[in-house]
């Protein structure tokens, strides 16, 4: 045991409650597809396949499903990121911004745009799965050291049930991934697979 768990750090589990919804974090194109400056990372590419399996399951099972992408009009209304790509490329109604088709179903999902990291500042995301009677929030997305780690903190902060499926978020490099995952896992989350969260969706406690 590490000094942050003599200290009593990540002593309890968090646990699925009533009812999950997911919540998908900027997996849009600009984040997922190689051909812009903020796209194509391995991780975060595992990540879209991990998690379209885990929709599926979600959707079927009529679960709520919330996905968020982030966009601007320009500088002006962009927060002040030291990511120059993220005002450049991510602008309103720009390839960059449309969420990837293989995490996406426009017929079920609930979908928002965000300005900030997290998918719950200034957006509905809360009040949506709070009338759906979510009090387990299922985090997936990118990136695992910003903006799913924002959200996670936005999640617990509205008390939700947090929980993170290590294979359904992604980042640029792994040690950025590992170090933000054992840290929410210390504090917010329980950090779980894709595979306890289908057996938890799908009753199959075998998987």
């Amino acid at each position: 045991m590490d000094e942050y768990g003599q200290r009593g750090y990540g002593g309890t589990a968090v646990g699925f409650g009533r009812r999950v919804g997911i919540a998908v974090v900027d997996f849009q194109l600009g984040f997922t597809d190689g051909r812009f400056p903020l796209g194509g990372a391995a991780l975060t590419e595992r990540a879209v396949v991990n998690t379209a399996t885990l929709l599926r399951a979600a959707r079927a099972a009529g679960l709520p499903v919330v996905s968020c992408y982030t966009a601007y009009h320009g500088a002006g209304d962009a927060p002040h990121w030291k990511v120059p790509p993220v005002v450049e490329t991510l602008r309103h109604g720009s390839e960059p911004t449309r969420l990837d088709p293989r995490i996406h179903d426009p017929a079920y999902d609930v979908v928002l745009c965000k300005a900030a990291p997290s998918i719950f500042f200034h957006t509905a995301a809360a009040p949506i799965f709070v009338r759906q009677g979510v009090d387990t929030v299922v985090v997936t997305g990118c990136t695992t050291s910003g903006c799913v780690r924002a959200s996670v903190i936005d999640a617990f902060s509205y008390g939700f049930r947090v929980i993170v499926p290590e294979n359904c978020v992604g980042d640029v490099e792994d040690g950025p991934h590992q170090a933000n995952l054992r840290d929410v896992g210390r504090r917010y989350a329980d950090v779980v697979t894709l595979d306890d969260c289908l057996a938890h969706i799908t009753g199959d406690g075998s998987r």
